[in-house]
């Protein structure tokens, strides 16, 4: 086992844990703490880590000419991609209709009631954004803000230069003592997805199948068609990486991804990956990736997509063109405002519904299945993160020789 790669090592603890949830079922719940404890290992990494590694990305990239020049390719492919998503998760959904001809009287509500979250303005969002307290940012684990003040001092240190040059030396130590603490925590990896994934299948089993199954699937669709429609374009003729190298070397981000449902969860492997696997330097790895887990949501677009035109065909609900247009501005918007951690979409969900119009009721049976598509929309996010930086590093030169 010592000489199996760590993706070897993931993929066997990705299927000891589908074997034990089919066999074991609900029995194997027990090992739910193992899960945790991974999950929360990671969760006592990831703002340390994303604080220090942009700061040290940024400062590392020297020239701020470089460097906004860098900047506007990354958030520019964050964005298009995330409103490409959309459009693709409506045709699909369009084309799909998974709330036509739904059993209505199968609708049911969760013991605890999901409260609708207040819609946002554009301007709310954008101050949401800015820490007025950079120390409660990084105490209460505030990614968007923690990044948006590293961004500040990363820039702060790259126009000083060797004014500072104490204060960045500081920075990219103590960034390199984050990666051998990421690196310990790591090891553990095999072993935490193997219980998530145990106690997923285990809980869920096949049944919710029966009554949701075309809504799970047209959710996997969409996904599947971001992949091969934007995403394949995107790695052969802007990335000009062969598809089977890509395919082959981010397996292991989607394990991880499938298991922890988390974007900022699996950050690590997918920093480990990017920079090891497909070379890319590590300034613009350091800084693309840990922003694209917060704010390049391609999955949630998708999920925000196929989920709303669901809910409005169960209701009967026609969306005008207009309306379907607006709401991929909006859900642009949210998706980029949306935590890269477990179940974050659940409240903003129902915040879209009633932004929208829409009955929120049905929201109680899709809290149920959530893990279920949220696992193949991290894994999109994720990759979406992968490929945008792999497209800059092509535009920029920014692979190690």
């Amino acid at each position: 086992m010592r000489k199996l790669s760590m993706s070897a090592k993931v993929f066997i603890g990705f299927g000891v844990g589908i074997i034990l949830g089919l066999v074991f079922q609900k029995n194997i719940l027990f090992v739910q703490p193992l899960g945790d404890l991974f999950l929360k290992l990671i969760q006592m990494i990831v703002i340390p880590m994303v604080f220090l590694s942009i700061i040290s990305g940024i400062a590392s990239i020297g020239d701020i000419g470089k460097l906004r020049r860098i900047g506007a390719k990354v958030i520019g492919f964050y964005i298009i991609t995330t409103v490409l998503s959309a459009i693709i998760g409506l045709v699909v959904a369009h084309i799909m209709q998974p709330g036509a001809n739904f059993p209505t009287s199968q609708i049911i509500n969760t013991d605890e009631p999901i409260k609708a979250a207040e819609p946002m303005t554009v301007s709310q969002t954008i101050l949401s954004m800015i820490p007025t307290n950079p120390l409660e940012a990084l105490a209460t684990g505030n990614l968007i803000q923690v990044i948006v003040f590293a961004v500040f001092i990363g820039i702060a240190i790259t126009i000083l230069g060797n004014k500072v040059s104490n204060v960045k030396r500081v920075i990219d130590e103590a960034n390199l003592i984050m990666f051998k603490i990421t690196d310990i925590v790591m090891k553990v990896t095999p072993y935490g997805v193997a219980a998530l994934v145990a106690c997923s299948v285990g809980q869920y089993g096949l049944s919710i199948f029966n009554i949701l199954g075309k809504f799970i699937l047209t959710h996997y669709i969409g996904a599947f068609s971001v992949v091969f429609i934007m995403y394949t374009f995107i790695i052969k003729y802007i990335a000009k990486i062969s598809l089977k190298d890509f395919f082959t070397k981010i397996t292991e981000v989607w394990l991880v991804a499938f298991s922890t449902t988390s974007s900022s969860g699996t950050l690590p492997i997918t920093l480990r990956v990017t920079e090891e696997k497909f070379n890319v330097k590590d300034e613009l790895a350091a800084f693309s990736l840990p922003i694209g887990a917060t704010i390049n949501m391609n999955g949630i677009a998708v999920y925000y997509a196929v989920t709303v035109l669901f809910v409005a065909q169960v209701y009967g609900v026609d969306l005008t063109l207009m309306q379907q247009v607006m709401f991929i501005f909006m859900t642009t918007l949210i998706s980029i405002g949306t935590p890269g951690i477990p179940n974050s979409g659940i409240v903003l969900t129902i915040m879209l519904l009633t932004t929208m119009g829409l009955p929120i009721e049905i929201m109680g049976m899709i809290v149920g299945i959530f893990r279920l598509i949220d696992m193949i929309h991290t894994a999109l996010n994720v990759t979406g993160d992968v490929v945008s930086t792999l497209a800059v590093a092509r535009i920029e030169h920014m692979y190690k020789k």
